[in-house]
Parts: structure tokens; C-alpha cells; sequence
């Protein structure tokens, strides 16, 4: 082998090893470009998010200018609605009497393309009384919905043990629709798209959920956003029932639930006071390097473009100036109590600047992500003071 062919082949390995060192190390930089389902840019975009249309943020002064042209900002987000139903065509399916209220189950078209189930608890005694919509949670547990919030009845036993559980493991044992029932609320609850008697016909899958949403959008609609149309519609049919006083409804959930409570709060002039049990954040500390969260909730929270002009607490602001309680949990894994802060500040901000901080209570308890036996009474006193 000639001298000039050694050399030749000696530096052909010194590029293809330095080649490959520098290949090495831009992996080392640049990795795969998404780990732990979120692009390795996430920071990156996060520094971009400015929230141009929060309050104080937005060139609009005027607050009610303000608080309208940002809900209509989210209602462009939302996209296309269902459409309305032509008549609410109620049909009780069950009904039976409990110790101080009545239970009944319902069937009505909550939209022109569907009908929906729920449950309606009344209280004994002559009425219209003040009322509650009630939210339920997400918690990766699609076979039952509204039967997390109040007792089911002519069901399957599987159903009810189901619901049993549930309400054990995250509600203190306490059905807190039953609750508020016995203490003089028409209590309201039905099904989000998905749960309950509003699944698939090939049965419950929660990994099929994210796969509905992505054909939502296909179709230029939002699976989210359906669930909120969907609460506003079911508020609408609430105040609609001659035991409900209209002027007198409320809203409450834990965890998904605690979202819809202040999503329908802050869209809906229906709703003159909610509560929310443990889900209010910021962004940032949701989904960023940070604090190494991610959105696992998939496609239930998510807008299509929204955050390019509002963060979670900025629409809760919208509800401003009505009553809201907020509760979150110092052990709570899913929301970091920075965040949680950090959003609570905001909110705060926003109702000082009406005059009305006394009108929106904030909590940080020492409790992991749950509605506990405390805080029901909380949700109780709250509701039964302003409603």
C-alpha cells in the first residue's frame, strides 16, 4: 500500500469520526424533537406567549368593552357551535323520592343532533328554588359521568358500584349532588361528550379519545369546545324548569369539572356564581421544561389558537364581577402550586381593578387533587351565601 493510499484512508476515518462526532453531539443538542410527548422547543414558544387580550394587557379599557370582546375571542376559538335544539322535547325516564328531595332521571335534546341523559334532583317544598349545574371530573375514567355527581338510579348495579367507588376515592364518599340536594338546590347534572351514556358504541377506550377529538377537527369543529357549548346549553334548559328561580343558578366541579365550572362561569350570563375544586394553573407551569408537566387531560382543555391571546386565569376572568371560589391542593401533583399562585394573583388583580376582591375567594389546602368532605361544605356555604 503506497504511502499517499495510507494517507488518503487515514484521514477518510478522521472525517468519517469527526463527522460522526459532530453528529453526536448536535443529537446531544437537538435530541429527538419531542420527548415526553411536547416538542423540546416548548420554552421557546412559551416565551412567546404574551396573552395580548388580557386584561391590562389588551388596549381595551373599558372592562365590560374588554370582558366582551375577549369572550367573543373564545367563542371564535370554540369554533362552529351545535346547533340549538328546536324544543327541549324532556321525557322522564325514572323517578323516585329521597330523604328531602326528588330524584329523576331525564332524556331531552340538548342540540338539533342529539339527546342527551341526565339527572335532576328537587328539593321537597314549594319552589322555584336556587340551583347548581353540576360538572363532573375527568380523571381517565370515561364509564361514568354525571353519576360521579349525583347518586344513579334505574341503572345496571355495575353502574352504581362504579360510581360508588368513584365517588369514595375522589369525593369522601359523598355524593355532592345529594349534598346540595338535601340542603335546598335543584341540583343538575348530565354527561360531557364521551363519558357515560355518551360513549362509544364500541365500548369505553380512553386512548380513542384523542383520536375523536383529532376528527372533530378534521370537520372544523372542537371536541373541548363541545363540551362547553354543551354546559351553556344545559344551563339554558336548567333555568327553563318551573322549580328553578333563573335568576338564582350556580355552577360547580372538581378537576375537569372545576374547569367547565369557570369556562361556563366566564361565558355564561346565566350563571351568577361557581365554584372550582382543584384546577386552575398558568400555562407556563403546566406544560414547560420547568416544572417537567405535561397536559394529560389530552384534547379536554384544549382550544384550538386560544392561548395565543389568554391564559386559564385570564378567561376565568371573564366570570369578574361574580362571586367564584377556587380551591386547589398543596399535594395536588397535577397543578403546580406556583402556578396555581401565579394564577390566583392574576385573578385577584382582576377583580380588585372592579372593586369586587371580596367577590372571588381563593384556597390553598393541604390536600391532594380530590373534592373532600371539607371542601363540599365550603362549596355549600359559598353557594348558599350568594345564590
Amino acid at each position: 500500500m503506497t504511502k499517499m493510499l495510507k494517507n488518503n484512508i487515514y484521514f477518510l476515518c478522521l472525517f468519517l469520526f469527526l463527522n460522526s462526532q459532530l453528529a453526536s453531539a448536535q443529537n446531544d443538542v437537538w435530541g429527538y424533537e419531542y420527548r415526553n410527548e411536547i416538542p423540546v422547543y416548548v420554552d421557546s414558544i412559551q416565551v412567546q406567549l404574551n396573552y395580548p387580550l388580557a386584561w391590562g394587557n389588551s388596549p381595551i379599557k373599558d372592562f365590560v368593552l374588554w370582558r366582551d370582546a375577549a369572550r367573543a375571542k373564545v367563542f371564535e376559538c370554540m369554533m362552529e357551535a351545535p346547533p340549538k335544539p328546536v324544543a327541549w322535547d324532556v321525557r322522564v325516564l325514572c323517578e323516585e323520592q329521597r330523604e328531602g328531595y326528588r330524584a329523576r332521571k331525564l332524556e331531552f335534546a340538548l342540540s338539533r343532533w342529539y339527546r342527551v341523559k341526565a339527572y335532576l334532583l328537587i328539593p321537597d317544598g314549594e319552589g322555584p328554588f336556587p340551583s347548581v349545574n353540576l360538572l363532573h371530573d375527568h380523571g381517565a375514567h370515561l364509564s361514568i359521568g354525571k353519576e360521579k355527581m349525583i347518586r344513579p338510579f334505574c341503572v345496571d348495579t355495575a353502574i352504581v358500584k362504579d360510581a360508588d367507588g368513584w365517588v369514595q376515592s375522589l369525593y369522601g364518599g359523598q355524593y355532592l349532588g345529594d349534598f346540595l340536594a338535601q340542603n335546598g338546590f335543584v341540583v343538575f347534572s348530565t354527561d360531557a361528550p364521551l363519558w357515560g351514556e355518551r360513549g362509544r358504541a364500541e365500548g369505553v377506550d380512553r386512548s380513542k379519545y384523542d383520536l375523536i377529538a383529532g376528527n372533530m377537527m378534521m370537520l372544523g369543529r372542537d371536541l373541548s369546545a363541545f363540551m362547553t357549548y354543551d354546559d351553556l346549553a344545559a344551563t339554558e334548559f336548567l333555568a327553563s324548569l318551573p322549580e328553578v328561580d333563573a335568576e338564582r343558578i350556580g355552577c360547580a366541579g372538581c378537576s375537569m369539572g372545576g374547569y367547565r365550572a369557570w369556562m361556563l362561569a366566564a361565558l355564561s350570563d346565566r350563571v351568577k356564581a361557581g365554584a372550582c375544586i382543584c384546577w386552575m394553573g398558568s400555562t407556563f407551569a403546566q406544560l414547560s421544561n420547568h416544572y417537567g408537566r405535561k397536559e394529560n387531560g389530552g384534547f379536554a382543555n384544549c382550544i384550538p389558537a386560544l392561548r395565543q391571546y389568554l391564559d386559564y386565569p385570564h378567561i376565568a376572568s371573564l366570570a369578574c364581577p361574580k362571586p367564584m371560589l377556587f380551591v386547589s391542593g398543596m399535594k395536588d401533583k397535577l397543578f403546580p402550586i406556583e402556578g396555581v399562585n401565579a394564577a390566583f394573583e392574576t385573578m385577584h388583580t382582576v377583580w380588585r381593578s372592579q372593586g369586587v376582591d371580596k367577590q372571588l375567594e381563593t384556597y390553598v389546602k393541604d390536600q391532594p387533587h380530590e373534592c373532600n368532605l371539607d371542601n363540599q361544605t365550603m362549596i355549600l356555604k359559598f353557594l348558599k351565601r350568594h345564590l
